[in-house]
């Protein structure tokens, strides 16, 4: 799957198109602890409207310095699409992407 160009999250609702596709979202800085290994990517996700989703996140994390982008071309079944890229990336690093609850969390 291709993706665009990152975006912070907060300016993502309005430079994102309102279009069907996977969002992934990661860290601007540091790394994410896994099981098998460290990552910046925290969030992917699939949406009739991914710009609608990254402003509801924004919403809910509005001080988060995340980025942000989207899959490029059409993308049919979003659900189904970040349901992979999560299962990929779960294998690689023995768990799914999860949104860091503490500083703790993350390695600079």
């Amino acid at each position: 799957m291709k993706f665009g160009p990152w975006v912070p999250l907060s300016e993502a609702a309005a430079r994102l198109p309102p279009a069907a596709g996977v969002l992934q979202v990661r860290l601007r800085e540091g790394l994410v602890r896994y099981p098998r290994g460290k990552s910046a990517m925290v969030v992917y996700a699939g949406a009739a409207d991914v710009a609608g989703l990254a402003a509801e996140l924004n919403e809910r994390h509005p001080a988060a310095p995340w980025l942000c982008r989207t899959s490029v071309g059409p993308c049919p079944d979003p659900s189904a699409a970040a349901a992979r890229l999560r299962a990929e990336f779960d294998e690689r690093f023995g768990s799914c992407p999860k949104v860091p609850v503490s500083e703790d969390m993350i390695q600079r």
